[in-house]
This record gives C-alpha cells, structure tokens and sequence, in this order.
C-alpha cells in the first residue's frame, strides 16, 4: 500500500475510534436528575410535593442559611422555600415573600412568563425562624433588617443558578415587592428584571402622603359616608362593645387593650382598609338608621379586628416597619372628639423588648437607586390603594415602567389590567430578558 494512502487510511480510522469513544462516552452520561442536583446543595432538605399544572414538580425546600450573613460560620436558621419546576432550559421567576409561606401558591409572573419559581419565606416569618435561647430577650431582631434579607436571596440565587442558569426575574407584592427592589438595588446583577406589585417607598414612621391621599381618593360624596360611618360607630360605642366581646369570645380572640381601645383602632383603620382591599358599593355603607349588629357587620367584613387582638402583638412585620420601611398612621382629625385616646400607635404591636428607633435612610436610599440606576424594572399599583400615595416615582433616567390601575385596589397584578396594557407589559418584560440574556 502506497504510504500516503496508508498514513491516510491511519488517520480516517483514529479519527472514526476517536468519534466513536466520545460518542460512547456521552451515551454513557448519567442523565441530569433535578432531584439528586438539589440534594447536592450543601444545608438543603428537600420534600417532593404533587405536581400541579403547568408544572411538572413543586419540591418544599429548607435552606440553611446564616443568621448574619457577616459571620457565616455563626448561627443558622431553616428558611423555606417553595420551587416550582418546569423546565432547566426556563428563565426562573424569583418571588420575595414579605411574610410567610402558606399553600401551595403559584404566583402569576411566572405563568406569565412561562418561567420556573422559586417561593422564598421572608426570614423570622412562617418556618424561616431563629433558634430563641433561654434568656435572649430581643429574640435576636436586630438580624432583621434589610441586609441580611437581602444577603439569605443573593446566596439562594448563587446556588440555584448552578442548576437554573438562564436569566432571573424577581417579583413581590406589598412589604414583598419593597423586599424586591431593595434586593435589586444591592445585588443588581443577579436579575435581568424586576416586577414590584403595589410596594410603597415610604420615607416616614407615619407617611403624611398616605393622610393626603384620603383626602382626595375616589368621589366627595363616597369619602363623606366613609367619615359618617366612622362617626356613626364610634357614636355607638356603648351598643356595639357587647357585640365586640361576644365576637372575641367566638373567634377566641384576646384584647389587652381593652374593648374599647380595640374598637377605635378599627374604626379608625377602616377608611385604610375599605380602600385597600374591597370593592364595595359606597351606597350600602349603613347610614345612621342602622341598628348595631348591622354597623358591625360591615364594619368586620372590611377591618380585621384580629389584626389588632394579641396574637398580632410582638409582629415581626411591624418590627421592619417601625425600624426601616416606614409605615402609615391614622387620620384623626374627623372623630378626634369621639375617640378616648390621643394616641394609636401601630408601633405598640412591634416587639417591645427591644429598640424600635427609626430610619429613614434605607428608604431614601433605595428611592435614589431607582431613580437613578433602577433598570428593567416593572412597578405596579392601583389607583384606589392608598399604598400607591408612596409610590414610587420615576425621573426618566432609567428605562423603568410604571402603569397604574384606574380603580384598582391593593390585588392589582398584570392579569387585572386590560389586554392592550397587559401585552404591552409583557412584551417589555420579555425583551428585558432577551436582551439580558444576548449579553450573556
């Protein structure tokens, strides 16, 4: 055989045993196992929950995550986390829970989107709690704050993009959205976008811009019988207190404040909720010929009197909003001369055994990254909520959307808006990701 031909030949038939080994080998591959690839990540327990539609998976996990994040080595804490798995090859939707974790939720954004999810519990909320020692009096809030919240989504994003590496979105609605974009702004390269439902910035203990606000929402004539209704319960104090007491004992519901003091915490709530939450027809607010058990009727289908009771006291919400997120007050002025107080404080249902001073500064901050540097970032918020008086507000320096419902309340989410708005939404969303995702 000639030798070129052979040295030829040669080399056809290393090749073709080359080929065939890599081949053979990549056969050989043990096939990616999500289950097996999430036990892998160091402090992680896993439960395998049912499927549910359009997910094939939704595994219950709890994370071993640092108590401060400044001394990882130091104490832990369990936090849960809900992930619903559809596909790898997915972007992941990232949802910051300001509270705790219940059912089995799948939160619109990553329908929309066609995403997987991850649900993360808002540390020292739900089963996310601190281990409390015999003796440890401030139940150790001082390790809630902004920061390290912020660090326990920054180290789960870490090691979840080892197995979901395409282009992250987070999301949060309430004190879940303002986690969102305080996360964003300290941790900016994790996401490609952010969508915030209905999160104030506020910059106060109690914002005056949510006073104003009830000064003007909806129409004169509705905002009237809202303040005569108040006036009206409060006026009948003396007929509506037993029908008080006989729903405590039904709801096993306990006052140390007292009765009373109850009573006006939740009449003088009222005009916050009724506009937060409902969509009742002002015309059937009762008027002053209603009789007592009618007034306390309407009167708890739109207040929650156990948000007041003291299963709501030593509140680990209101600790971050008597702390950092600020919060809102009571407008008195119009049942001032009814009420038997000068003051109702939401701050006397934080944890007192530990300081509660204020601070603005992590407000304001966030308020001047956002305006400045907050890209890709979708804000959400209805007309009528009175959390929309502390929106957000845009400057144009950054390429961020904010659409606001006409009449809508505090559950305004992109599936409420109208199908024109709603695919302009979408459509922006998408390109943030795509155009992140170009870079990468």
């Amino acid at each position: 055989m000639n030798r070129e031909i052979y040295k030829n030949f040669r080399a056809a038939v290393l090749g073709l045993f080359f080929l065939c080994t890599i081949l053979f080998m990549t056969s050989c591959e043990k096939p990616f196992n999500l289950e097996d690839s999430l036990r892998n990540i160091p402090g992680l327990k896993l439960e395998v929950v049912e499927k549910a539609e359009p997910y094939k998976t939704i595994f219950h996990i709890y994370l071993t995550q640092p108590l401060d994040h400044a001394n990882p080595q130091g104490e832990t804490f369990e936090q849960k986390i809900i992930l619903s798995h559809l596909d790898r090859s997915k972007p992941m939707v990232m949802v910051t829970e300001g509270y705790s974790l219940g059912r089995n939720f799948i939160a619109e954004l990553g329908l929309l989107l066609e995403s997987n999810e991850l649900r993360v519990e808002h540390r020292f909320f739900g089963k996310s709690l601190p281990a409390v020692k015999p003796g440890d009096t401030n139940k150790k809030w001082r390790y809630l704050n902004l920061k390290q919240a912020c660090a326990d989504y920054h180290r789960i994003v870490g090691l979840f993009k080892k197995i979901y590496d395409n282009n992250w979105v987070s999301t949060g609605w309430s004190k879940g959205g303002q986690t969102a974009l305080t996360y964003r702004s300290l941790y900016p390269a994790d996401v490609a976008a952010t969508v915030a439902y209905d999160a104030p910035l506020n910059f106060a203990l109690e914002d005056k811009r949510i006073d104003a606000f009830f000064d003007t929402v909806g129409s004169a004539a509705c905002r009237e019988k809202l303040i005569a209704f108040q006036r009206l319960a409060l006026k009948n104090k003396k007929e509506l207190l037993p029908l008080v007491k006989a729903y405590a004992q039904e709801e096993k519901l306990n006052f140390s404040i007292g009765l009373e003091n109850a009573l006006e915490y939740v009449v003088l709530e009222y005009t916050f909720s009724f506009w937060q939450y409902h969509k009742i027809d002002c015309n059937t607010i009762p008027g002053k010929d209603s009789t007592p058990e009618k007034m306390f009727r309407h009167l708890k289908t739109v207040v929650s009197f156990g948000s007041y009771a003291d299963r709501s006291m030593n509140s680990a919400a209101m600790y971050q909003f008597c702390t950092q997120l600020g919060y809102y007050g009571y407008v008195r002025k119009n049942v001032q001369d009814l009420l038997s107080s000068e003051t109702y404080a939401n701050c006397a249902y934080a944890p007192q055994d530990t300081a509660l001073g204020y601070d603005p500064a992590p407000m304001r901050k966030l308020d001047q990254w956002l305006q400045n540097k907050g890209k890709n970032i979708l804000y959400i918020y209805g007309q009528l909520d009175p959390w929309s008086a502390p929106a957000v507000r845009l400057n144009g320096k950054t390429n961020a959307v904010k659409m606001v419902l006409k009449e809508g309340n505090h559950f305004t989410f992109i599936n409420t808006f109208p199908q024109p708005q709603k695919k302009s939404m979408l459509k922006t969303l998408n390109q943030w990701i795509k155009r992140r995702a170009s870079k990468q």
